[in-house]
């Protein structure tokens, strides 16, 4: 029975953490066993868990990023640990998720993946990887990260520090650590990510594209869109729908508010996701819901809404847009990253950043097409493209592949 180790950030929790427990699944299913390696916000899996480092440990790691800006150097002694235990375990595929996030030491990990001949493979899920700091640059127009960071114009976003930047420092130091594993392929989510990899200095690695996938099982058109809509409040209004784990800057709060002056009283704003402040400020016409990980109660707000919102200003390949196709809702999203990819123009719409016009036009759009026709259409997409079942097997076929070549050489 071949192993597999994953790391991430979070197990079954959030979008990253979730896809890694359904690779576990998947893998299980396939006659593998399955360890998951993680940092923090323990679920429960159906793979073995193996929890890296302790809150004090984290903080640590976080003061360390908030005056050094030295985000992924801390950590040291839990990830000699976490070595340790891969070496009891012996994995035959070691498949790293987030390495980011306050709980690895990227230059003790990549010291042993580069000394062992363990296939290690990595599903890029943002940009961190090849910048010197940030996750996203998209909405500060940054390119630095094509040659050489410096001077970050986002030094003060994830991974904050407040005092030094130590970009070059983390850029060059990245490309000698990431570059140091000879059996390591690159797996980006969207084309859009692929395409910016091979600009970068991981562009030597090889790389393969693999969309991330939804459990078509849990997340259906269901029939109870007229319940739901009196619950909320809406009535027989065109329900916009937003869901984001964190509504920070880039995810478009501002344009939801902006967005509420020029609908009309037909229509209605609801968001998922929203702390307490932001609650708070809300117009009339927004109605605010917290996060929830009530898959159910997520499903019936995609089922019953008319139009999916999605205005981010920079994302990967947003899980909330697969979603919200798997519910039989059609998606509206701004031009970037890879949002655009899960759409058609028969499930969808896609607009610059900012456009006002375009969104207010696409809802017109939405709202004269046959619900039920339109459902149809994105729910055949969603079983098509996206079915977790299919996209995670593809895994397994990587996996079994690198193990064959190694039994090959």
């Amino acid at each position: 029975m071949p192993t597999l180790l994953q790391i991430n950030t979070v197990v079954n929790y959030g979008s990253t953490g979730k896809i890694a427990e359904e690779i576990g699944e998947v893998s299980i299913k396939n006659g593998w066993k399955s360890y998951i390696a993680f940092g923090r916000n323990e679920r429960t899996s159906k793979s073995n868990l193996i929890k890296i480092g302790n809150k004090f440990g984290i903080n640590l790691h976080v003061l360390k990023t908030r005056i050094f800006d030295r985000h992924g150097y801390g950590s040291k002694r839990d990830t000699i640990s976490l070595i340790d235990r891969i070496k009891e375990i012996k994995p035959d595929i070691i498949h790293l998720h987030n390495i980011h996030g306050y709980y690895l030491n990227i230059d003790v990990l990549f010291a042993y993946l580069s000394e062992s001949n363990v296939p290690v493979i990595w599903t890029l899920h943002d940009c961190w990887p090849f910048t010197g700091h940030c996750s996203y640059f998209d909405f500060v127009d940054c390119n630095k990260w094509e040659k050489e960071c410096f001077s970050c114009p986002q030094k003060k976003e994830y991974p904050a520090s407040l005092f030094i930047d130590n970009s070059k420092r983390n850029f060059k130091d990245k490309q000698k650590i990431f570059n140091s594993a000879q059996n390591l392929t690159l797996v980006p989510v969207s084309n859009w990510l692929g395409d910016l990899v091979k600009k970068s200095f991981l562009k030597k690695h090889q790389l393969i594209t693999i969309n991330n996938g939804v459990n078509l099982d849990k997340f259906y058109p269901k029939k109870n869109s007229e319940f739901i809509k009196k619950r909320y409040g809406v009535g027989d209004r065109f329900m916009l729908l937003g869901v984001a784990a964190s509504w920070e800057p880039r995810k478009g709060f501002q344009d939801f508010i902006k967005l509420s002056r020029l609908i009309d009283e037909n229509s209605i704003i609801i968001l998922v996701g929203l702390n307490e402040k932001q609650i708070k400020v809300l117009p009339d016409n927004i109605i605010g819901i917290s996060r929830t990980e009530n898959v159910s109660d997520l499903v019936d707000l995609y089922s019953s809404a008319d139009l999916f919102l999605n205005l981010t200003y920079e994302d990967n390949f947003p899980t909330t847009n697969i979603e919200a196709l798997s519910c039989g809702t059609p998606v509206l999203t701004y031009n970037t990253g890879g949002s655009i990819e899960s759409i058609s123009l028969e499930t969808g719409y896609i607009v610059e950043k900012g456009d006002f016009e375009g969104i207010l036009k696409s809802i017109r759009l939405s709202n004269e097409k046959d619900r039920l026709e339109l459902s149809e259409l994105c729910r055949k997409r969603a079983e098509s493209l996206y079915n977790k079942n299919d996209k995670y097997q593809e895994y397994i076929h990587l996996y079994n592949g690198l193990l064959s070549k190694g039994l090959d050489e």
